[in-house]
């Protein structure tokens, strides 16, 4: 089942994203196994990132393996840990 997870970050800018992606994101700009979307931008009081994942295995295994780790060693990062919020997903509509 499909599986929705959010992150704030509270004070994130754009510059912060750009840095975490790029070190994150495969470089040829797709998206890691697994995902199959990325929505991401400013919001009252920080930055948020949206994704969907084939499953809630799948998104668990990137955010400890891969996303933690990079923004524990991305001078240019966030400066902490997100707000995190998930879901198996009820409904998906694609246009």
């Amino acid at each position: 089942m499909a599986y929705l997870i959010t992150h704030f970050f509270e004070g994130g800018t754009a510059d912060q994203y750009q840095a975490v992606i790029g070190a994150a994101h495969p470089a040829d700009g797709s998206l890691p196994a697994g995902q199959t979307y990325h929505a991401a931008g400013p919001t009252e009081g920080g930055w948020l990132v949206v994704a969907v994942w084939d499953s809630r295995e799948v998104c668990d295994s990137f955010v400890h393996d891969t996303l933690i780790p990079t923004l524990q060693k991305t001078e240019d990062g966030f400066a902490g840990p997100p707000e995190e919020r998930s879901s198996e997903v009820a409904n998906l509509v694609v246009g």
